[in-house]
């Protein structure tokens, strides 16, 4: 399409990177046909093209408003769109700089900037994430139901860690939630791995991925927090780490992404490429390793909800599924195994309304081949379609781990 940026918009910082993705667009629609959000709204301004629109329109010069804002809020940012685009529009990163424009110029109400800022503080930091989940499970039977919903129920035990002894080694993002919502799941990572003859080594001084800050009205801080991280990882990158593994999709999206965000910082930019580079899904580290000689045969019959960030942002649509079925699991057919199931990161907690029906539609689909347990590969969906106390939601690695010879 044709753009005509203003004089004010082509003083951003990504202001030529806005002009060129808005010119990739040529409205089209057949993103409207896989975004859930449309399709549960039926309203073209919760579409991508609607949302291409609102954010060409703020660039050139219309005034930002709180509506638009709206329509921005509830794209899930799930990417799908991008999957069916034949035209390849880079939409995520249109709509993070037309975010960061609007909220600039429309100041949100207070309840929704005490809850953005009370999810920044709490969710990357562990410690005061894991004792608030204590203190949640200790007083659950008084909690209103949508808080009660959101603790984790019948957590299988972490078990124990092996100590580094291989020469392969690999660095691994611990997470924020992850540790609290889903304990097993890295320690069923460093035990598979550790059969494997891969040791996975800490860096403590690594935190935050830096996703939640920059999806929450604080990209400069999310942004500083990748920075932190490239500097843990970097002196283990040099002393040879084959990799920096994540177990949760959507941190692994956002950190194959430091090239990019980064691109422009004199300091950082060829530290992040290099990052980004080295970050792996866990699916990408086991694919080739020889699983089976490890792991006894089995039968289990499960379904497998595939993350948008791992099937739309890593398009790694299938990898999973390719190593359980290795394996032996009998996997399901799931309907419409594309859409998203809800999660979005927190806008299970933003959007709340929206985020429910996507997970019972996500969670129908899932079910409909009736499976024992249904598997995933990022924290934010397992928690998410866990909070409907139907089928229980594990990470793949956990099942891989329970048939570990």
């Amino acid at each position: 399409m044709q753009t005509n940026l203003s004089k004010e918009a082509r003083q951003l910082p990504r202001a030529e990177e806005a002009d060129k993705i808005l010119r990739t667009c040529v409205h089209c629609g057949f993103c409207n046909a896989t975004c859930p959000t449309y399709q549960l709204l039926g309203d073209e301004l919760d579409g991508p093209r609607g949302r291409i629109y609102l954010i060409k329109q703020v660039l050139e010069g219309a005034p930002a408003t709180a509506q638009a804002q709206l329509h921005l809020d509830r794209c899930l940012t799930c990417r799908n769109c991008e999957t069916t685009c034949p035209s390849g529009v880079d939409y995520h990163n249109l709509l993070d700089i037309g975010r960061a424009v609007i909220d600039q110029a429309v100041p949100r109400p207070a309840s929704q900037r005490l809850l953005r800022q009370g999810l920044r503080a709490l969710a990357p930091n562990p410690n005061l994430f894991k004792t608030l989940l204590q203190i949640g499970a200790t007083f659950r039977p008084l909690l209103p139901r949508g808080v009660e919903a959101k603790l984790p129920h019948d957590l299988p035990a972490p078990g124990e860690r092996p100590v580094p002894r291989h020469a392969r080694q690999v660095l691994m993002l611990e997470g924020c939630v992850q540790p609290g919502l889903s304990p097993n799941t890295n320690a069923a990572t460093a035990r598979v791995l550790d059969r494997l003859g891969i040791s996975v080594i800490a860096a403590l001084e690594a935190g935050c991925c830096g996703a939640l800050d920059y999806h929450l009205d604080a990209q400069a801080v999310g942004l500083d927090r990748a920075r932190r991280n490239i500097d843990a990882w970097w002196p283990y990158l040099e002393s040879g780490a084959e990799a920096i593994v994540q177990t949760a999709s959507g941190c692994g999206a956002f950190i194959k992404d430091y090239g990019h965000l980064l691109e422009r910082d004199p300091v950082y930019a060829a530290k992040a490429r290099r990052v980004s580079e080295m970050a792996l899904d866990l699916v990408q580290v086991l694919a080739d390793e020889p699983l089976e000689r490890v792991c006894a045969a089995t039968d289990r019959r499960i379904a497998f909800h595939c993350p948008c960030t791992l099937q739309h942002a890593q398009k790694l649509g299938g990898a999973v599924e390719a190593v359980l079925t290795r394996l032996g699991f009998n996997l399901t057919a799931v309907p419409d195994s594309h859409l998203c199931c809800g999660s979005a990161g927190t806008y299970s907690i933003t959007q709340p309304e929206l985020a429910r029906q996507l997970r019972d539609n996500k969670l129908n689909a899932l079910e409909s081949g009736h499976p024992e347990v249904i598997a995933t590969a990022n924290i934010g969906c397992q928690s998410h379609l866990n909070s409907a106390g139907r089928t229980p939601v594990r990470h793949w690695i956990e099942l891989v781990d329970q048939v570990l010879r």
